[in-house]
């Protein structure tokens, strides 16, 4: 692990104008970030890549709308183009069956054929909703892994949502070896309310609960592009506070 990035949804509150979006830039280069995923833009493509790439933040990755994708590739290939990224992203899709897995599987591999001939690859981030096991005994992630082409298409792992979802974080980077361009580091905790009814809350990385010696020594192996941390909610203080203390604490694995 050479960089890290960021997932901008981390900062969506700083991420609508311009100005603020500079600023929040500049701020993550501060703190060792290098790197940046989109969670959609609030500004428009060509500004957010040109002020991206003014403030040294790459953009690996979006997620992105999955409609344009299928009803108008051209356009969505050409936002892609703009932030000068290779991957073509969604932030995830709930399936109410079988049927609607199948039916995305379908079109997320025409979406990655496109890509493909394009230089691109599509790519899909879990949730812990994935692990949902259906009536064929296969979970919605079983029939990602084995219906998705692995030529033209990559998963953006989430560690959270993994152990969320009752995986195992490693066993799911092993098996996915090769087709994880991003991993999203995003760190798990209980909790317990008034109620004493103990919760998962996402937290920072390395005040929580998940093994990331043995994560990210499995991510290595595996052959991770991209290593971007992602905090939805459970700031400490405030959201820049949480990606400053994420960072200080992957530092010690970086090469």
């Amino acid at each position: 692990m050479k960089e890290i990035g960021l997932q901008l949804y981390t900062i969506r509150d700083f991420m609508k104008t311009e100005e603020d979006i500079r600023e929040s830039f500049q701020k993550m280069r501060k703190y060792g970030y290098t790197q940046g995923q989109t969670a959609g833009c609030a500004i428009p493509y060509a500004d957010f890549g040109r002020i991206a790439k003014e403030e040294g933040i790459q953009i690996v990755g979006t997620h992105d709308n999955f409609d344009m994708m299928v009803n108008d590739f051209e356009q969505s290939l050409e936002n892609h183009k703009l932030l000068d990224t290779t991957n073509m992203g969604i932030g995830g899709k709930h399936y109410n069956s079988v049927y609607e897995v199948e039916d995305f599987i379908e079109k997320a591999n025409m979406v990655g054929e496109k890509a493909a001939r394009n230089g691109m690859k599509f790519t899909y981030h879990n949730h812990s909703h994935e692990f949902h096991k259906w009536e064929n005994g296969k979970t919605t992630m079983d029939m990602l892994v084995e219906g998705l082409d692995p030529d033209t298409t990559s998963f953006v792992l989430d560690t959270y949502w993994v152990q969320h979802g009752g995986g195992d974080v490693r066993y799911w980077i092993e098996k996915l070896a090769g087709r994880i361009d991003i991993l999203h580091l995003k760190d798990m905790k209980r909790i317990l309310p008034k109620d004493n009814t103990p919760v998962q809350q996402i937290t920072e990385i390395g005040n929580g609960n998940l093994c990331w010696d043995l994560i990210l020594d499995t991510a290595e192996k595996t052959g991770v592009k991209y290593y971007v941390v992602e905090q939805d909610t459970g700031y400490a203080v405030n959201c820049f506070r949480s990606i400053k203390q994420s960072a200080d604490y992957l530092r010690k694995f970086m090469k």
